[in-house]
């Protein structure tokens, strides 16, 4: 058959059809053509075998053809060919080879896909029939191809056997046949017996209808799949859902709200009407039932009310009974805050307010009794201090006696003086501690103490006395400078630190410092004529004050302050100090020769400038220098860091020396008044504690321990920097090596400076003890001193001797105690008659033994509380006080007027009588020292209504006087009572803190006799070896050790004076030069060296022109330590240079010699 161009494609040219079907594949050959042709043909025709018969043409070369789907690829092929003529629009449209190929390979995947499907329907319809739901999920997943769950499993099963159900009927006559429809379109029949499949029907057979089909099947699953997808879903956004239908259900109930609100407010008057006419209906109804009710029972009603009444009281009674019980402890805790609050404003009303009243004040008098404890703690406080001051005075003259000791030893060692005089010295060491205590009963028992009315007068005048003395600062500081002032530092020493008790309370320390101040100041007026004049002329009460808080007192503060410092420095074995370029030189030279084993060429000795001129001298010189700066800043901080330890007394005794001097010399600046206050602080109270800490007790040294040399050579060096940087003084002339130490000087003075500034920063005595003229009225306890006879008696004799200078009026108060005590008593008289035998051969000797024995004084003055028209206005004031507090203690009142205005009632006065009765017990039990008056005791024994007559009188007399006033309603008497309670308190306090004070002090002073002891223990050894040495040498000489034979051939001191002139001790090498005075006029010059009354004291005079100049007091102890720490030339009276050596030998020769 021929084909032409218009019936090979949907219409067109042949050129578009071989482009739009050729193109893509090969061009058939003719025959090819031809076989298309056939096979369109029997497409039409509608014959399956004819169809089949033209796909197997050779000439078409198709593929995959199978004659079992002959038929369908009929109805394939068919369809295939109606739609591309309807999507042509072309009846006559074709076929190609390519559509005939697709549309076999079609056909061949519809029907393997249509077996498989009609296998797994097959075997899921048997399997439901079988039950068996475990194969369900294998089949679905790998016939159907579906997308299974595995946790629907179940689900599944039970949905297809349900639906299987419906379909099965018990009637029905099924064939195994069953059919499938592919793609919608076609039909397939399966055979479930035989597994057999086709695409024509198969004649006279019913195709099984209670089977599920495969597309039940796949709907059924996917219904399944499709509902646990969406339950999934749900569930995974239940907190969305719930809001959402939350919100739609709140818009619907909001709605409806709004809707029945908007008709209420419409209906509103309706509504209001129909509610009241209702309520007043029932209102009325009810009113008048009840009505009814009350008006036949009204007795049962009244009793039924009445218990009721009663049941509720006694119930809330019960209640709040319980409730109370139940919170005892918060009720408690309530009340007392709240009394605790008001008792703190109260007593913040006392404390701070201008004028507190009488109310608040009646609540605070009892504050001014003593009870128990306060005269237990003030007996402690008494019985400590008398134990300071007596460790005190002891440790002193334990120090002088081992000085001594260290002085006959040393002279000893020289050959200077016999052993004898050194085992006299050691009995006399060992004797007196145990005497001391022996001798104080004994003057207690039968002496000035002793039970007679002459001899309590004699005590009551000294005590008298005394108190004047320690109250009155102006008396001392005047009679300092009366005398001279080898016998002013004596006194200084021994009196005046006896008289204030070496500061042991603050009472005390208080006067100390007035007596201080005043003499600072009145050195400052009359000896004072340049500003340097402090620094050179070494004034009396600085002595007094350097040696005082150096002493017991200021040792353990000084002890605190340079003690760590010191300790690391000495114990740095490595450290090494030289600053001395000779010292240097000559060491370094020493160890060039032990190392070589050869004599140096070098010169060994050579001056400053020569030694210098070596580099090794340098540089060892600069390690020093780095050393010494390295160790001065430890020194520094730790000066610097420990102001607050410092002595309140050397900061306040510095303010008035900065003051006094600027007040005197208004032109000096800061920093020449800072000078001295530096020379103060540091030169003179820690200057000598650096160089000497073995002598200011700042190191704890063994019996026998010294320091080593180069520990006291580095101290020395660090305490020359220090006093430079204090003084602003740089290194120059002789110093001139030092220099690179200038800058360092200058900034380590400024720091000085500020130290020094914020030194002299402290309040004044009055608001740091708190003490003011009525301190002594209100103090629990009588001022005690304890001070030795020699000493009582050494005072009134310099007291008479310059009572002129002293007391200018004849009305002085010193005038008239010193006219009741009569003339100086002496030794016996204090000691009673028989103390010591008349006919004593050694009657002197024991006296002045006596002498020293200590007795105690209790101080009170002699005008406190006098009767009569020369009463004291201050002891007026205070009986006064004391009336008022026991009258308003018992009788209540706002003003004092009222009080005293008002009778007391009998509950008043038995109160008083309780009261006075309770005082009286008290006093009973009160020691003697601390008892009042005979006049203060008996006004307390007055009744009430006498107490406040008297107090009228009183109050009369002191407003005469201005002291109160009767306008204010004598607030003015209120306000000291409301002090005197202040003052009290504080007082307590310091009491307490005394205790602890005076205990730290008197186990340090403990610890400091131990060391004494111990050093007298080796005194002792070392005497008793040498005396074990003389008898083993067997000499000829007898030494008597009980005092009665001297050594034959021993020489007593020579006590005449030695006389030199300047030219002839010039001559012997002693005098170097005197500055301003030239060699020729050494002639004119004479030394007058006289020994003192203890060995190794001597007292040099240098008069010129037979003009007495000055004169210096010289130990020999001190030589020797220069010798020891290698000084070779002393200045001796600021102007004279003196060879030390050469001045000991002549001391030696001309005193000491055989």
């Amino acid at each position: 058959m021929d084909l032409w161009p218009h019936q090979l494609g949907c219409g067109g040219s042949v050129r578009d059809s071989v482009r739009d079907d050729l193109l893509p594949t090969a061009m058939p050959s003719p025959t090819g053509i031809i076989a298309i042709g056939h096979i369109n043909e029997a497409i039409d025709q509608g014959n399956p075998e004819k169809t089949l018969e033209t796909l197997l043409l050779p000439t078409a070369k198709l593929q995959d053809v199978r004659p079992v789907n002959a038929r369908h690829y009929q109805d394939v092929l068919y369809h295939a060919k109606a739609q591309k003529c309807k999507e042509c629009q072309d009846e006559s449209a074709l076929l190609w080879l390519d559509e005939i190929q697709k549309g076999i390979s079609d056909a061949n995947n519809n029907i393997k896909e249509a077996a498989i499907l009609a296998v797994g329907a097959s075997m899921i319809n048997k399997s439901l029939e079988k039950g068996d739901s475990q194969a369900i999920l294998m089949i679905l997943q790998s016939k159907f191809g579906l997308r299974v769950v595995p946790e629907c499993a179940e689900t599944y099963f039970r949905n297809l056997s349900e639906a299987k159900k419906l379909k099965t009927r018990e009637d029905s006559n099924e064939s195994p046949w069953i059919k499938l429809v592919m793609k919608n379109m076609y039909n397939y029949y399966y055979n479930v017996e035989t597994e057999e499949g086709t695409c024509v029907a198969p004649e006279e057979v019913v195709p099984k209808t209670s089977w599920l089909t495969g597309e039940e099947i796949q709907s059924i699953v996917g219904q399944v799949t499709a509902d646990y997808n969406r339950e999934q879903l749900w569930l995974a956004n239940e907190n969305l859902i719930v809001q959402l239908q939350a919100r739609a259900r709140g818009f619907l109930v909001r709605k409806n709200y709004q809707e029945r609100k908007a008709y209420l407010r419409n209906q509103e008057p309706s509504a209001i009407k129909i509610q009241a006419f209702w309520k007043g209906f029932k209102q009325r109804k009810s009113y008048v039932d009840r009505l009814k009710v009350l008006q036949g029972n009204v007795a049962a009603i009244v009793k039924i009310q009445s218990w009721v009444k009663m049941w509720l009281a006694k119930r809330a009674y019960r209640k709040r009974l319980q409730y109370f019980k139940d919170h005892n402890d918060e009720i408690v805790k309530i009340q007392a805050f709240l009394r605790a609050n008001k008792a703190r404003e109260d007593y913040r009303t006392l404390i701070g307010a201008e004028n507190p009243p009488l109310t608040v004040l009646r609540k605070f008098a009892y504050l001014l009794d003593q009870s128990d404890l306060d005269f237990q703690e003030e007996l402690e406080v008494t019985r400590l201090r008398e134990e300071v001051v007596t460790k005190i005075r002891s440790n002193q003259q334990l120090e002088k006696d081992l000085n001594l000791m260290d002085i006959k030893i040393g002279l000893l060692v020289k050959n200077r003086i016999t052993l004898q005089d050194v085992v006299l010295h050691s009995k006399k060491l060992n004797k007196k501690s145990k005497s001391q205590l022996e001798e104080m009963v004994m003057v207690d028992k039968q002496g000035i103490k002793g039970l007679s009315k002459e001899r309590r007068k004699k005590l009551e005048a000294y005590q008298h006395l005394f108190y004047l003395l320690q109250t009155n600062p102006t008396y001392l500081a005047k009679l300092i400078f009366q005398m001279p002032q080898n016998k002013s530092t004596k006194f200084m020493d021994t009196v005046i630190f006896t008289l204030y008790n070496y500061a042991s309370n603050q009472r005390e320390e208080y006067l100390l410092l007035k007596l201080f101040k005043t003499a600072l100041e009145e050195e400052i007026n009359s000896k004072v004529d340049q500003i340097q004049d402090i620094v050179t002329g070494n004034p009396t009460v600085i002595k007094m004050v350097v040696s005082f808080n150096r002493g017991a007192r200021g040792q353990n503060t000084l002890r605190q302050l340079l003690a760590p410092v010191v300790k690391e420095i000495m114990e740095d074995k490595s450290l090494i100090i030289n600053t001395s370029p000779v010292d240097v030189y000559k060491s370094w030279v020493n160890q060039l020769e032990m190392q070589t084993g050869e004599a140096s060429k070098l010169p060994y000795d050579v001056t400053t400038e020569q030694a210098l001129t070596h580099t090794e001298v340098v540089n060892k010189l600069e390690s020093s220098i780095q050393s010494l700066r390295a160790v001065t800043d430890k020194v520094l901080t730790s000066i610097f860091s420990s102001l607050n330890m410092m002595p309140y007394g050397m900061r306040y005794i510095a303010k008035v020396l900065k003051s006094s001097l600027h007040e005197k010399f208004p032109d000096a600046t800061e920093d020449e008044l800072l000078k001295i206050v530096g020379n103060l602080l540091y030169y003179r109270y820690m200057n000598p504690a650096i160089v000497a800490p073995d002598g200011f007790d700042i190191i704890d040294m063994t019996a026998g321990g010294q320091i080593h040399p180069d520990q006291r050579r580095n101290l020395g060096c660090v305490a020359k920097v220090l006093q430079h940087a204090a003084s602003n003084k740089l290194f120059e002339g002789e110093s001139e090596h030092l220099s690179s130490m200038n800058t360092y000087l200058s900034q380590t003075y400024q720091k000085f400076r500020n130290f020094f500034q914020a030194a002299c920063d402290v309040p004044e005595p009055e608001e740091k003890f708190n003490i003011d003229e009525y301190s002594d009225m209100v103090t629990l306890s009588k001022p005690v001193i304890y001070i030795s006879i020699e000493e009582i008696i050494n005072t009134h004799s310099l007291l008479l001797e310059h009572q002129d200078a002293i007391a200018t009026e004849p009305n002085d108060l010193l005038n008239e105690l010193l006219e009741g005590l009569g003339p100086v008593p002496d030794v016996e008289s204090f000691l009673g008659e028989g103390a010591v035998d008349p006919n004593d051969p050694n009657r002197e000797s024991t006296l002045n033994q006596l002498a020293k024995t200590e007795i105690s004084l209790s101080l009170t003055s002699k005008y406190e509380l006098r009767e009569g028209e020369d009463q004291d206005l201050k002891s007026l004031m205070i009986q006064t006080k004391r009336l008022i507090v026991d009258v308003i203690r018992t009788q209540p009142g706002d003003t004092l007027i009222e009080i005293l205005e008002a009778p007391a009632t009998a509950q008043q006065e038995s109160e008083h009588s309780k009261l006075v009765e309770k005082r009286a017990i008290l006093d009973s039990k009160t020691p003697e020292k601390m008892k009042h008056s005979q006049s203060i005791f008996e006004d307390g024994q007055l009744p009430i209504e006498q107490k406040k007559r008297k107090i009228q009188r009183n109050l009369r007399t002191l407003e005469q006087a201005g002291l109160v006033s009767s306008a204010t309603k004598y607030q003015e008497i209120i306000n000291e009572i409301a002090k005197d309670i202040r003052n009290q308190r504080r007082y307590r306090h310091h009491r307490k803190a005394e205790l602890v004070k005076l205990q730290q002090t008197l186990n340090a002073l403990n610890s400091k006799t131990a060391f004494y002891e111990e050093q007298i223990n080796y005194y002792n050894t070392y005497i008793k070896t040498c005396l074990d040495n003389l008898t083993r040498k067997n000499s000829r000489r007898s030494i008597k050790l009980d005092g009665k034979e001297e050594v034959k051939g021993s020489k007593r001191l020579k006590q005449a004076s030695l006389k030199y002139t300047a030219a002839r001790l010039h001559e012997k090498g002693v005098i170097l030069e005197i500055e301003d005075l030239q060699t020729n006029q050494f002639k004119n010059v004479m030394f007058d060296i006289t020994p003192g009354e203890e060995v190794g004291d001597f007292e040099i005079k240098a008069k010129f022109l037979g003009v007495e100049m000055e004169k210096v007091q010289l130990h020999f102890q001190d030589l020797l330590q220069m010798q020891y720490e290698g000084v070779a030339v002393m200045k001796m009276f600021d102007k004279a240079k003196v060879n030390v050596n050469l001045l000991i030998f002549l001391l030696n020769k001309k005193f000491y010699g055989k």
